[in-house]
């Protein structure tokens, strides 16, 4: 990023805010409402108010986004690796596939949470160890004098144009809010022995988020200043090669010492498995508890749903670590199930959560809507041309640009969806409109705003799983 001019130190920045809104906002307005409700995974609070079959659909896209994402972060600790020490792609991520799915597996909730710990110290320490190497190394230009000029390679600041605005905008909506899509977000504030350490672990992680993004900028930065003919990587630069995103590890192999590389790939190491063993346990916790428990076996008991977990964990880490042989592929649908996280999954908790009137039909009209329209709007990734062009689109090179916020504009047409619908639903049930007998969810009876009440019993299993989870200390390390 920080290599690419178009991008640079101000879309870096965008990101980096952004996470940190994130954790903010997570604090402020969905750790207090899943707590209260008893919630083990955020999909329980559609299972709640829905029943089961919205929390399937939404509990699918949260796998999906979970299996996809295990593999883009495996492929980068591959590509880094394969770069520095010159060994097999596919060897490197299976080795540290098994090493994840081992430790997931001995010790759940527990391990992820104290193995993340000691891998955030060893990011921050690692690379804050690497920096001065970079910095220093003799092909290496000042930094403050390639911030705003063009020398050897385009100033790293960044020359966004200013057509982009309504893209940088979108960007860091979209990262700022689809991050609540995520399950393994909001495992961390469940988790918590309380809601107020629940909130303040959100909001140190936003404030740290920060210092932990100054090595990998300053990083970039070296590598955007840097006479790359004068190196073993020789001309052109990363950038012009198209490996950018590659910065890291060519940077570490090519401006410091053996020994120090080695730092480095420890430290990005580090980082891709405290997300590859959130991933792990995100999507075993949601399969276990929202669709195994409450749909195909609510009679189960807790060392039944302690094996599924495991296994779950064991065919997710195989399946995902599998798919890393489509390499770029997979980013690319990681990237869509992001976007779905988005434009999906965090209007339907916000409408879950905060708006009484929402009711499954509603819901459904809320995934079908956005969806629709991010499918009209074109996708230059799956060669889609847009049949709705917002005002902007133009034509460039051969393919159409849409410079509007589209992402945006699919979020809040979800938000509309869910409630328009939902109202109109329940106007025309309640008034008998249309028989009663028609009401598969049920929005007859929900004549006013109440505090939201559980679809077929889904409260008392709730409490009854909190209720041996404080009972059973390995039910903890499970979820």
């Amino acid at each position: 990023m920080m290599c690419t001019p178009s991008m640079g130190l101000i879309r870096a920045m965008i990101v980096f805010l952004s996470y940190s809104s994130t954790f903010i906002l997570g604090g402020l307005l969905f750790v207090k409402p899943l707590r209260d409700r008893n919630c083990v995974t955020m999909l329980d609070s559609f299972h709640m108010k829905y029943g089961k079959v919205i929390t399937a659909g939404m509990s699918l896209f949260s796998l999906f986004i979970d299996v996809t994402w295990l593999p883009a972060t495996l492929t980068g600790l591959g590509g880094t690796i394969s770069v520095i020490l010159d060994l097999p792609f596919s060897f490197c991520i299976w080795i540290s596939a098994s090493v994840i799915i081992i430790y997931t597996l001995m010790g759940g909730l527990y391990s992820v949470a104290y193995t993340d710990v000691i891998q955030l110290v060893l990011i921050l320490g690692g690379l804050s160890i690497c920096v001065p190497f970079v910095m220093t190394s003799p092909h290496t230009l000042d930094i403050s004098q390639t911030l705003m000029n063009n020398t050897l390679n385009a100033p790293w600041i960044g020359q966004p144009e200013l057509k982009r605005i309504w893209i940088m905008i979108d960007d860091f909506l979209y990262f700022a809010l689809g991050g609540f899509g995520y399950q393994a977000f909001h495992q961390r504030t469940l988790s918590a022995s309380s809601t107020a350490s629940a909130k303040i672990s959100c909001f140190a992680a936003g404030f740290l988020i920060l210092i932990f993004a100054i090595p990998p900028t300053l990083f970039g930065a070296a590598a955007a200043s840097t006479d790359w003919n004068q190196t073993t990587y020789g001309s052109p630069s990363p950038y012009e090669r198209g490996e950018a995103a590659l910065a890291l590890p060519i940077a570490l192999q090519n401006l410091t010492p053996t020994f120090i590389s080695i730092i480095g790939i420890g430290c990005v190491a580090a980082a891709v498995m405290s997300s590859a063993d959130s991933a792990l346990l995100s999507a075993s916790s949601v399969f276990t508890n929202n669709i195994y428990k409450n749909i195909f076996r609510p009679q189960a008991s807790e060392q039944e749903n302690q094996w599924v977990v495991r296994a779950s964990v064991v065919v997710v880490g195989v399946v995902g670590t599998s798919l890393t042989i489509l390499k770029n592929s997979v980013l690319i649908f990681w990237f869509l199930c992001t976007e779905v996280s988005y434009i999906v999954i965090f209007p339907e908790l916000l409408c879950v959560l905060y708006f009484n009137i929402s009711n499954g039909y509603g819901a459904i009209m809320g995934i079908m809507v956005p969806l629709l329209l991010k499918l009209l709007s074109g996708d230059p990734s799956l060669g889609l041309e847009p049949v709705l062009h917002f005002p902007g689109c133009t034509l460039e090179d051969g393919v159409y640009t849409q410079y509007a916020p589209v992402r945006t504009i699919c979020m809040l047409s979800s938000i509309a969806a869910i409630l328009l619908f939902s109202y109109l639903a329940s106007v025309l049930f309640n008034k008998g409109v249309l028989p009663e007998k028609w009401d598969v969810f049920k929005v007859k009876a929900q004549h006013s705003p109440v505090p939201l009440s559980p679809v077929g019993g889904a409260r008392e299993e709730t409490e009854e799983m909190i209720r041996n989870s404080q009972s059973n200390p390995m039910k903890n390390t499970t979820y």
